[in-house]
């Protein structure tokens, strides 16, 4: 029953979305149909910075690989991380009578402690160390001499560290591969059970650099210190229990050796969303005699009986975006409701079932007059005439929620064939629903491979949302939000920015890929505002539309 009423609705064989044929794109009066969206929409970001750079253990390795072939020797580049370390630590613990204990492993990573160590001590803190390594690397060996001859204490159990204030891990780091298990497993879990904050060096000792997993066992950090440039375990959420908070301590890669490994494209890369190129990429300043017309037309559909708060709070947000017209279609019982809630949007009866949700599209409803459609929150999964109209039409399409749950229930989620760009932007189960095939841990590359798979923009929720572009391949991810994100109508809200901010962007041709990373970005940083203000259990969904505006304002400053 089903699979007939998607055939009859425009779907192809194996439930490929079919677009119909465009029409002209001819000259139109004001504030008529807008023209079909042929053709490619220009980007505007920055380039990518070091600070935005994502990288895999091996790359990070034939990154410095580099930097030692050309003469940089790695007990100086040690002196030089290890010291900018030292300056970290510091700050945060500015009194000289706390006492740090350092965890020592036998390679690099417990070579940079031993330095840190070295340091803290000739600054007057008390040190004692960790060490039960027979065979270190020699730099590590003969660091460890070195702080031995000035007398700091060295200890082969933690039994030594238990009075420390502050412990620092530098038993592993980038590259980790084999499990922790016996004496290290028992040893990490130990640190775990201690109340004392813990610093981790380059990674927590434990986690797989590139997926973020948990070999066996892991240190549970306050803080870790991030070196060079950021691991892609960072941007995988399983990981952040062991991350606590996180920096990057820079040590000046020149900008040639990391395009020399990665190259110049962005092409297939992992990148981490930053403030600056959030920013860039609203539709603004707006020109002195611009008019709403020129500010873009969202269409949004949303709500039923059942979940009538979804389109109110889906307005709401879409109206904070800044769009110049704003039309709610609801079903024909809402519109009162909605009216009083949002009354600068145009809202639209449309037919109901029965039991309250959107029957279908009036026939004289004309798509083509929107920039934008953003369909899906509370819509229940009735709908189904609905999303299939939608997809055929030429218009950029945003689906969320129910939308997506629709979308699931054809054989292969395929929009490759539409002429206007999509955004999909599933929760982890919505995800597995659209794309079962897809499986493993690392969120990262499922989101690229559904993109691909798909032909849609990929936006992968989560406490680090990952947005994926379908050609390009490249993966973008927000490295900050908050889990006061975790409320009903969290979601609702990101899909009304993000088609707000999508429609106006549209006609000053930022690409969509840009425009999602802005969306998700001003999102997660009014609930860490609103969160700041009102501790993580008070960021309701109506409250965090209400910090929208003020975070905007914060962001420009």
């Amino acid at each position: 029953m089903l699979c007939l009423a998607f055939c009859c609705l425009g779907w192809g064989e194996k439930g490929r979305a079919i677009a119909p044929p465009l029409p002209p794109n001819d000259p139109l009066p004001y504030g008529a149909a807008m023209p079909p969206i042929r053709q490619p929409i220009l980007g505007t970001m920055p380039n990518p910075t070091p600070e935005s750079v994502i990288v895999t253990a091996a790359q990070m390795q034939a990154i410095e690989a580099r930097l030692f072939a050309a003469g940089m020797p790695v007990a100086a580049l040690m002196e030089k991380v290890a010291g900018r370390i030292t300056q970290q630590v510091i700050q945060r613990y500015p009194d000289p009578t706390t006492k740090f204990g350092l965890v020592v492993g036998p390679g690099h990573n417990g070579g940079d402690a031993l330095v840190v160590a070295r340091e803290l001590h000739f600054r007057g803190y008390p040190v004692v160390i960790q060490s039960a390594f027979d065979r270190p690397k020699e730099l590590t060996a003969s660091h460890a001499a070195y702080v031995r001859s000035l007398g700091v204490p060295f200890y082969p159990t933690l039994e030594g560290l238990a009075d420390c204030d502050v412990v620092i891990d530098g038993l592993f780091g980038m590259g980790l591969t084999r499990s922790l298990t016996d004496d290290l497993a028992s040893l990490v879990q130990t640190l775990n059970q201690w109340s004392q904050p813990i610093l981790s060096i380059d990674l927590p000792s434990g986690l797989h650099t590139d997926t973020g997993a948990v070999l066996g066992m892991a240190v549970q950090a306050s803080h870790t210190f991030c070196l060079g440039l950021w691991k892609r375990a960072f941007f995988h959420d399983a990981a952040l229990a062991y991350l606590g908070t996180s920096e990057r301590i820079d040590f000046d890669i020149p900008t040639t050796d990391i395009e020399a490994v990665l190259g110049t494209s962005t092409a297939g890369r992992d990148l981490q969303i930053t403030s600056a190129a959030a920013v860039a990429a609203l539709p603004l300043p707006r020109p002195a005699d611009t008019h709403k017309y020129q500010q873009g037309h969202l269409l949004l559909l949303a709500g039923s009986r059942t979940y009538p708060g979804a389109a109110i709070l889906a307005a709401q947000a879409a109206r904070a975006s800044g769009v110049g017209m704003l039309s709610v279609g609801v079903p024909q019982s809402l519109v009162s409701l909605v009216v009083a809630q949002v009354p600068d949007a145009l809202v639209i009866g449309l037919p109901e079932t029965k039991e309250g949700a959107i029957a279908h599209l009036p026939d004289d409803l004309d798509l083509t007059r929107y920039t934008v459609i953003a369909a899906g929150p509370g819509l229940t999964p009735a709908p189904i005439r609905v999303i299939a109209a939608l997809l055929r039409s030429d218009r950029p399409l945003v689906l969320d929620a129910d939308g997506l749950n629709i979308l699931a229930q054809v054989p292969e989620v395929d929009l490759r064939g539409r002429s206007a760009p999509t955004l999909l932007t599933p929760h982890p189960g919505e995800f597995r629903r659209l794309f079962p095939h897809l499986t493993g841990t690392d969120r990262l590359d499922q989101a690229r491979s559904a993109a691909h798979s798909s032909g849609a923009i990929i936006l992968l929720k989560g406490a680090r949302v990952a947005i994926a572009h379908p050609t390009s391949g490249t993966v973008w991810v927000n490295p900050r939000s908050t889990p006061a994100l975790a409320r009903g109508g969290s979601g609702d809200i990101l899909t009304g920015m993000l088609g707000g901010l999508l429609s106006q962007g549209t006609l000053r041709q930022i690409s969509p890929e840009s425009i999602a990373q802005a969306a998700v970005w001003w999102h997660a940083q009014a609930g860490l505002k609103a969160a700041q203000d009102r501790t993580e259990l008070g960021v309701d969904a109506t409250t965090l539309t209400q910090y929208l505006l003020p975070t905007l304002s914060w962001m420009l400053s």
